[in-house]
């Protein structure tokens, strides 16, 4: 139950957030008008369209909100930018994660910019929607969304005419949704928000740009994969974990979820190096890891993923990562069920960058990574040592360090792990 003090609170967080956008709406009637807004948007109206929420603002009319939206002079990109920084002010951690998804919005009509008959991940169908690209930033402090795109499908880019009349600018060209999380990635590193992990699904994680953009800044990352993924040294990553041995898979949590700890089997495989990024001179700076996470009820699920990370990273902290990807989930949600977004716009007008970060701002913790014990390690690569398995699918010999049984690494013990860096692979191959 949210007590007096708390709703005081909450309102006091967002004078501060408007007073740190309000900068950018020239006239006092657009400042006043974009706080109604936004505060019709947090209040409990049942349908969150420009004639409830004028009502809900003490509005006769709702032609000050749709102007608003649809013609007054005011840059989304600048309000955009001023969100991130407010973000980092009030979440920015040294160990943030950039998470990006798209979500489907379900249309009626065909005037909204980008609606089309298209899948979309959120309805686990083809449904006639518009597609959006975001970005969250959490840490230990909570999670926000911190930029969009609008997914404008080749039918709509190549159609400048329906463009004009849902005022998508001419110069608006055809991005695949890879490219528009290139750009927010580009966008969020010259941001004040700390960021040292990028989280993603397999449509962003397959993308060999995606991850070489990465690579190159520097950033670390935990991308889900499909199981037909290529890795260095493997055709199919599904095969590189049809070797792992039984003690190999180990139960650690993710993350809490609504139910308590996500806890799943997982198991990880050292990579071989590629000499352009992982390494500094003669010096490795960086690993690169394969995971599977493996649902304890049904084993038959296996979800893959690529790491990139510095070589102290523990298995455990690139689990906590993947675990990560669920904030975005949940900013998803807030965002259309306590301020509906996309419901009730009509075409022409703006997405408001500031309306989802004011719910989703200030989310519950995503809280400690867990303190578990180490995870069976294996390794692939031409040096395999220490329990040789046969390469009965192509993708060579694996090995795997047991850290009781091998080298000590149990919870009493000071030993580390001994790291054998494969041979390094050129960038190219």
């Amino acid at each position: 139950m949210i007590t007096e003090h708390a709703a005081e609170q909450w309102d006091l967080e967002l004078d501060d957030l408007f007073v740190t956008i309000g900068h950018r709406f020239g006239r006092v009637e657009l400042r006043r008008r974009m706080r109604d807004y936004v505060r019709g948007l947090l209040a409990p109206v049942a349908r969150k369209n420009s004639w409830q929420l004028a009502e809900q603002a003490g509005h006769s009319t709702p032609d000050g909100l749709q102007h608003l939206l649809a013609g007054a002079k005011w840059e989304s990109d600048e309000v955009r930018d001023d969100v991130q920084k407010y973000v980092a002010d009030k979440l920015g951690e040294d160990g943030g994660v950039l998470i990006i998804d798209d979500t489907g919005f379900i249309k009626k009509g065909t005037t909204s910019a980008g609606v089309q008959r298209q899948y979309s991940g959120t309805a686990g169908r083809t449904e006639n929607c518009q597609i959006g690209v975001f970005a969250a930033y959490a840490s230990v402090k909570g999670r926000a969304l911190v930029d969009r795109e609008l997914y404008l499908p080749k039918s709509w880019a190549e159609d400048r005419e329906r463009c004009r009349a849902a005022r998508v600018s001419d110069d608006r060209e055809f991005a695949t949704k890879g490219e528009l999380a290139r750009r927010m990635v580009l966008r969020a590193l010259a941001s004040p928000l700390p960021i040292a992990w990028v989280t993603a699904d397999s449509a962003y994680g397959q993308e060999s740009r995606f991850r070489r953009l990465l690579e190159q800044s520097g950033i670390g990352y935990v991308l889900a994969v499909p199981k037909s993924q290529f890795s260095v040294g493997c055709p199919r990553i599904e095969g590189l974990f049809a070797q792992a041995p039984d003690e190999a898979w180990e139960k650690i949590s993710c993350g809490n979820g609504a139910k308590g700890p996500r806890v799943y089997h997982w198991a990880a495989v050292r990579l071989p190096a590629v000499a352009e990024f992982d390494y500094q001179g003669e010096v490795p700076y960086r690993m690169r890891w394969a995971l599977a996470r493996r649902s304890i009820s049904k084993p038959d699920e296996i979800a893959y993923y690529l790491a990139y990370a510095p070589l102290e990273t523990t298995v455990q902290e690139l689990v906590r990562i993947a675990g990560t990807r669920w904030a975005i989930e949940e900013c998803f949600q807030a965002a259309k069920n306590e301020c509906c977004a996309g419901q009730g716009r009509r075409a022409g007008q703006r997405p408001s960058h500031f309306t989802v970060t004011a719910r989703g701002r200030l989310r519950a913790d995503l809280g400690p990574s867990p303190h578990t014990r180490g995870t069976v390690r294996w390794d692939v690569g031409p040096h395999a040592q220490v329990g040789v398995i046969p390469a009965s699918t192509g993708c060579g010999a694996a090995r795997w360090y047991c850290p009781q049984r091998h080298l000590g690494t149990g919870p009493d013990s000071h030993t580390p792990y001994r790291h054998e860096l494969p041979r390094p692979y050129p960038a190219g191959s």
